[in-house]
């Protein structure tokens, strides 16, 4: 990903981390016994308009709470930092997730190699896992408030039936980028603009795949992306799954859009 500027913001706590982190330092010093003239100077700034004397008895005592006080502010000041890094990170994939999915993948997957440290994780043992997951049988309890939603839904008036012509997928297709990154099939939409004997054959399958009420599997076919969670991937428990639909169940979505506008 493009990298920006560190705002001014961020670069102003970084300054204020690094100051108490040497203040610390200096405090723990004088604590441990050490009285030089610049550890000392520095001491007495910290307690500068806290009638707090240098030769006073509980001065340990001091110390120790100026210490942790030190110590939560870095901890605010770095947490500060971290929301704002990760909600930027957030941001950055989510719009390049709409504009080139391909660099978004392979941004994730370069991070993945470059902050994984631990040995790779086992193919085998990962595929065992994620499959044994997938496999089970789920058994939903069906509460009594199902019954009411169900009756409540048993009055609602369904949606008059659609016919998708080879225009609505000319609109549908018109607005899609030219050259963005191409799905399982390798096609980009620039081709399905402009081969328009195309539009006609894909209006039939979106109109049959409407009139089945169930979706053919190729609208639910895509590719799995493991990242790892954390620094340890070897570990196939904490890979989270990143999943890349196919080309047609974003056309699919984008003419129901036209069509429920028009």
């Amino acid at each position: 990903m493009r990298t920006c500027a560190i705002p001014a913001w961020r670069r102003r706590i970084e300054e204020r981390i690094a100051k108490a982190r040497a203040l610390i330092g200096r405090l723990i010093c004088f604590r441990s016994g050490n009285n030089r003239p610049r550890i000392v100077r520095t001491v007495r700034m910290a307690f500068a308009g806290t009638n707090v004397s240098l030769s006073q008895p509980d001065i340990t005592q001091k110390l120790t709470e100026r210490i942790d006080d030190l110590k939560q502010r870095i901890a605010a000041w770095g947490k500060r930092i971290r929301r704002y890094t990760e909600r930027s990170t957030r941001f950055n994939q989510n719009r390049l997730f709409q504009s080139d999915q391909k660099r978004l993948y392979e941004s994730l997957e370069y991070e993945s190699m470059v902050s994984g440290t631990g040995p790779a994780p086992n193919q085998a043992d990962t595929v065992a896992f994620w499959r044994g997951l997938w496999s089970e049988p789920l058994n939903h309890s069906e509460g009594p408030w199902t019954e009411v939603v169900a009756s409540q839904c048993a009055g609602i008036t369904p949606m008059d039936p659609f016919i998708i012509t080879p225009d609505d997928v000319a609109e549908a297709v018109r607005r899609a980028p030219n050259w963005k990154s191409p799905r399982l099939d390798g096609l980009h939409h620039y081709w399905l603009k402009g081969f328009m004997v195309c539009h006609s054959v894909l209006a039939r399958q979106f109109q049959e795949a409407l009139n089945q009420k169930l979706l053919p599997s190729l609208f639910t076919t895509g590719i799995t992306h493991l990242v790892p969670k954390d620094q340890v991937p070897c570990d196939g428990i904490k890979l989270e799954l990143l999943g890349e639909s196919r080309h047609s169940i974003e056309n699919k979505e984008q003419l129901k859009t036209i069509l429920i506008n028009v």
